[in-house]
């Protein structure tokens, strides 16, 4: 797997391949025809673009979908567009496995095996546009995780069940995204900021994550019911798992009321009375305690003169 870091993408010269055909005496034009045709199959087929073993190519899609790979194929033909690797076993992509592949616009690795993906993996994907990841065991989404691909349209990274943390910056530079699917994860809170830079966002799933609708989630719903008109979200879906005062709520349904407690400030005159309140409270227990002794030790003589009396 270490080779595919140094990806062989220069197209052999017309000299090279020239150079090494046959040439006995004479020209003669059947020779040369014969010639002409094996050079254009020799620089063919070392450009790329013979098919990986177990794949199918047809038009610039490659699809090797459902055929229990456990590794990615480890050369794609160069003017790839469309890659499908669904359905497969595959634990790890290989850091600059698309460094080669300059025209890629679709890449499918759903209903895989992936815990992560390599930095840079999509520094040299410029062109791609359509990126989806879900059924797969992801745990975060770090930063700049698509650093570069600022071609994205759509990416799709629902059902992973350990997402648990998208950083804030994970989807930076990406003005042209329009769809983006975060649902049936682990993720408790989602960082306003990790989709206030999305000018493009048409189309934000969420529903089927385990929400926690404390104070730290008020800008992000806020930011959200600002943009319903223009986004389209899965409202029935996503729902509050606690605090238990909202448990089963629907997260579009809170409102500025819902978090009113959350800005509640104590004055000055607040504090003094919260003291003065405590003092008394102080003072009552000790008075209280102070009788409920006297009236023991009385109740106990009492008893013990009654006890005599009767002796």
């Amino acid at each position: 797997m270490g080779s595919l870091q140094h990806c062989r993408c220069q197209l052999p010269k017309m000299g090279d391949t020239w150079a090494q055909l046959p040439w006995p005496g004479p020209p003669q034009p059947a020779v040369l025809l014969v010639s002409l045709l094996l050079a254009t199959g020799v620089m063919r087929s070392d450009a790329g673009s013979s098919c990986p073993v177990l794949c199918t190519c047809h038009n610039q899609v490659v699809d090797c979908s459902s055929q229990r790979l456990f590794s990615v194929p480890p050369d794609l033909p160069m003017d790839t567009r469309n890659l499908s690797l669904a359905h497969n076993r595959i634990s790890a992509v290989p850091p600059g496995y698309l460094t080669c592949y300059m025209e890629l616009r679709v890449l499918d690795l759903r209903n895989n095996s992936l815990m992560e993906l390599p930095p840079g993996l999509f520094l040299h994907a410029k062109r791609l546009a359509h990126l989806d990841l879900s059924y797969n065991n992801l745990s975060h989404v770090p930063a700049d995780m698509f650093r570069e691909a600022h071609g994205l349209v759509h990416i799709d990274l629902s059902h992973n069940p350990w997402l648990r943390r998208v950083h804030p910056q994970a989807f930076q530079g990406l003005v042209q995204l329009r769809d983006l699917d975060l649902s049936y994860g682990g993720l408790a809170f989602l960082s306003l900021e990790a989709l206030e830079g999305l000018p493009g966002l048409v189309t934000l799933q969420i529903g089927g994550n385990p929400w926690v609708c404390g104070c730290t989630m008020e800008p992000l719903l806020k930011w959200l019911r600002n943009r319903i008109q223009r986004c389209t979200a899965d409202s029935q879906l996503a729902e509050c798992r606690g605090p238990p005062e909202v448990e089963g709520a629907p997260l579009f349904s809170l409102t500025e009321e819902s978090f009113k407690a959350c800005h509640l400030t104590l004055t000055l005159d607040d504090y003094l009375f919260i003291a003065f309140v405590g003092f008394v409270v102080s003072i009552a227990s000790v008075a209280t305690n102070f009788l409920l002794g006297i009236t023991a030790n009385c109740c106990h003589r009492w008893s013990k003169a009654s006890e005599e009396e009767e002796i």
